[in-house]
């Protein structure tokens, strides 16, 4: 799906469920791969993101389509567009948008490099970065910590 047949897409969901134009554009975001969308609140324009495009998918992304018009269409109408107003949530609920984003896979599963371990109750602290063992304490017990183990 390009980006033409994205806003042809975006616009048909958007008189069918809200009853309200859609009169910005749609941009495709290939970097995006924590979440489906984004409703830009400066220029009222919205980003999907690029791995829902795919067939298969369909059915997420008009979801996610009707999240962001939804945002869309209560910021342009004054009301609460944020996730935790009440017309938020009432207007997702009526037109069946989705409130997640489904994870397909593309979130990356953070590598510790380094394990430190309480000497006193043996909590695990996974760090990215080497701490200093002399001046840090572990939070639960106030116990020393050690280093474990160090990942390549």
């Amino acid at each position: 799906m390009n980006e033409n047949e994205l806003q042809n897409l975006v616009e048909e969901i958007s008189i069918k469920y809200f009853d309200r134009p859609f009169k910005h554009r749609v941009k495709i975001n290939r970097r995006m791969t924590t979440t489906g969308g984004r409703y830009h609140l400066d220029d009222h324009h919205l980003e999907i993101n690029a791995h829902f495009l795919v067939p298969q998918y369909h059915d997420y992304l008009v979801g996610i389509i009707k999240h962001e018009l939804t945002h869309y269409h209560l910021h342009l109408l004054g009301l609460g567009y944020r996730h935790r107003d009440r017309n938020f949530k009432i207007l997702l609920k009526k037109v069946g948008g989705s409130r997640y984003a489904p994870d397909i896979g593309l979130r990356k599963k953070k590598k510790y490099r380094y394990l430190y371990l309480c000497e006193n109750c043996g909590l695990r602290y996974p760090r990215m970065r080497r701490i200093n063992t002399q001046k840090y304490r572990c939070g639960k017990c106030r116990g020393h910590l050690r280093l474990a183990q160090t990942f390549a």
